[in-house]
């Protein structure tokens, strides 16, 4: 499919981001291990500028933009992307402008504020998303760069697994979420690429399982409205990352809304590092045993740390049966 990365593209995306971004900690827990009878090693990008791995696919690709002949860019996102955006946007001297639905978590929507980019509130869902950025976009020339569906996106991303098999040797297995597929599609290129022989399985909530119906079915599905606590997994996977799952990932899992809840309480305990529930959710998958086998050692990227503790069901004592 025209337009796809290719591993060149995440080395080069490797080379450019070097200077700006966080190299993220790998991080193991012996208490960890101990529960799921692996090694696991945990690709920190809770910690990265942002609180998420999206300041990398953002920054990637305004690094290659003037900011004299591209002053604004626009995008829509659940939270994270868009505050990358945000981010780079500002360290890059240019303005830009992120649609957000209303029911995003209220850190991510001050923290895109406190960025500095213009906020454009839509309902939820992907469509109302699309809708509302086109709108835009047809009064306001802008540079969209698009939250997962990009090759410059997809390849600044994959710079988490170079990064985590680099300083790791040996992993067996690496899992990421599935939301729009971009970390996914971008670490599965680059794993491969790296270690031939690993297994590369994206982790989806049961309630937003559209990469794992799509995975299965061999055609890109949607879900419509999807509710799940993992927020930043609502949307549906991109095309481009689709066809990067079908060629790299080996596997598509899902894990219900307790399990998700249940491995961020895992995390603060074993690792004492809180996390949002997207990024909980292959963490819930080797939890329960879906992933890797004994004594297997596994990489997983935590993909972010932007939470509203207030919205956090353990934090306040209440537990989810589903």
């Amino acid at each position: 499919m025209a337009g796809l990365p290719a591993f060149a593209d995440v080395v080069a995306a490797a080379a450019r981001l070097g200077p700006h971004i966080v190299r993220t900690p790998v991080v193991r827990s012996a208490a960890f291990d101990a529960r799921v009878g692996r090694e696991v090693f945990f690709k920190c990008e809770n910690l990265q500028t942002g609180g998420a791995f999206k300041y990398r696919g953002a920054l990637n690709v305004l690094l290659q933009l003037d900011p004299v002949r591209t002053p604004l860019v626009i995008t829509h996102s659940s939270g994270n992307h868009g505050n990358a955006l945000a981010l780079a946007a500002r360290s890059r001297g240019m303005r830009a402008i992120v649609v957000i639905p209303r029911d995003s978590a209220r850190s991510k929507i001050a923290a895109i504020e406190a960025a500095g980019a213009r906020i454009e509130l839509c309902e939820p869902g992907l469509p109302a998303r699309e809708k509302r950025l086109a709108e835009i976009l047809a009064a306001e020339p802008a540079e969209l760069v698009h939250p997962f569906d990009d090759a410059r996106i997809i390849a600044g991303q994959g710079t988490a697994a170079l990064e985590l098999l680099a300083e790791i040797p040996g992993v067996a297995l690496l899992t990421t979420p599935v939301g729009g597929g971009g970390l996914i599609g971008g670490c599965a290129l680059a794993a491969k690429a790296l270690v031939p022989g690993i297994r590369v399985v994206g982790a989806e909530p049961a309630a937003a399982d559209d990469a794992y119906q799509s995975f299965r079915s061999g055609e890109r599905r949607a879900v419509n409205a999807p509710q799940t606590i993992a927020d930043g997994l609502r949307g549906s996977i991109g095309a481009l990352n689709f066809e990067l799952l079908r060629c790299y990932v080996d596997d598509v899992v899902t894990v219900s809304e307790a399990q998700i809840v249940d491995a961020m309480r895992v995390i603060l305990e074993d690792l004492k590092l809180l996390i949002e529930p997207s990024s909980a959710v292959p963490v819930a998958a080797v939890l329960a045993g879906r992933l890797g086998s004994p004594g297997e050692r596994i990489g997983i990227v935590l993909s972010g740390g932007n939470v509203d503790l207030g919205l956090c069901p353990f934090l306040r004592g209440e537990t989810l049966t589903r």
